[in-house]
């Protein structure tokens, strides 16, 4: 996801000059990852990586440290048959499943699953401002590693819509301040779950179980939040959560304790039958914003004015209604699936076609 200082609005890291992997308690070595889930960037080039099927996370150097963000313009088309052609697999065995932007270089970093089913292997792809795309090396590489406790059992259930939970045991996470914001599932009774945990990393706890009222549904629930960002309100570092189905919901990060249940103020109903997929918080003509694509609904540009003083939906909103902070879908972004900011101004958007294509963009925030 994405980095973010505790300043006037939103959480970004505050990176000084290089550094080595040494600093970051990185040792060289080949890390163990499963699935190569979502992604943050944190101080330095270093990646954090999700691993939800190994329920872990991992800091990965990339060596990505030089560079002009600036300077970066994205139009590629044909992303997946481009990641298929260089991991060398058909394209049809080629999943997407998150992007990055290294904020220090403007290079973009794509995690992937790479060949069939169970059978997939994770991979890195990056993709610098020429459109060039390389594998970043997995093993004998500068690393570290935290493995999240109590994660959901890794077995599907269900019957007839069966599930792996274990699958969601990272949803999304964020560097924020010296600290990795992690988001997903355990085997509490309460699942959903959110754990800080300190960089360079130490013992991941058991994290904050929370739960919400989800206006559409009309009752409290605890489900997994699918994505976030960091945010500051009134001097208090938040985190802004998307739900499926689809509340944003508002977590004051001081109010968490872990292995106690927390209840967040529901601070949109956005409608059903959607789920987010990604989200990011910028700044425009001196008003605060979130752009968040989603399955269903577009990508809606969200204001933030007087969320602060926003009570919270505690009635149910029916027939796909909306309620709380009021948004604008941009008509002219259709398809986003992943995006990140590229700087102040812009952001880098995936774009997955009808027919199943991939285009990577630059855009100006609406």
């Amino acid at each position: 996801m994405r980095n973010y200082w505790l300043a006037a609005v939103v959480l970004t890291a505050c990176c000084g000059s290089a550094a080595w992997a040494g600093d970051w308690g990185l040792k060289e070595g080949t890390p163990d990852i499963k699935t190569a889930g979502p992604l943050a960037f944190g101080p330095d080039g270093v990646l954090l990586l999700a691993d939800p099927k190994g329920a872990a996370v991992f800091a990965i150097d990339t060596g990505d440290t030089k560079g002009d963000a600036a300077k970066a313009e994205y139009k590629l088309e044909g992303v997946t048959d481009k990641v298929a052609g260089l991991l060398k697999v058909p394209a049809s065995e080629v999943k997407i499943n998150d992007l990055a932007v290294n904020p220090d270089t403007g290079r973009v970093f794509l995690s992937v699953a790479k060949g069939a089913g169970p059978n997939a292997t994770p991979a890195i792809v990056k993709i610098d401002e020429a459109g060039k795309l390389s594998e970043v090396k997995l093993d004998k590489v500068a690393f570290s590693k935290v493995a999240l406790p109590n994660a959901p059992e890794d077995k599907t259930t269900g019957g007839q819509r069966p599930r792996n939970l274990r699958d969601d045991s990272v949803t999304d996470l964020a560097y924020a301040n010296g600290r990795v914001l992690v988001t997903g599932l355990s085997a509490n009774a309460a699942p959903s779950t959110i754990r800080e945990i300190q960089f360079p990393f130490n013992e991941a706890d058991s994290g904050a179980n929370v739960e919400i009222f989800h206006a559409a549904h009309g009752g409290v629930e605890s489900p997994a939040i699918k994505t976030f960002v960091p945010f500051n309100i009134d001097g208090k570092p938040t985190l802004l959560a998307g739900f499926t189905c689809t509340p944003l919901v508002k977590f004051d990060l001081d109010d968490l304790k872990k292995g106690e249940k927390t209840r967040g103020t529901t601070v949109a109903e956005l409608g059903n039958r959607n789920q987010p997929l990604d989200m990011i918080a910028y700044r425009k003509d001196g008003k605060d914003y979130l752009l968040l694509t989603n399955s269903a609904r577009g990508v809606m540009k969200i204001s933030t004015e007087n969320i602060a003083k926003n009570p919270g939906i505690t009635e149910p909103v029916k027939g796909g209604g909306t309620a709380g902070q009021k948004y604008e879908t941009v008509e002219s972004l259709k398809g986003v699936v992943q995006l990140d900011k590229l700087d102040d101004n812009r952001a880098v958007i995936l774009v997955a076609s009808d027919g199943g294509a991939t285009s990577l963009q630059t855009i100006s925030l609406p």
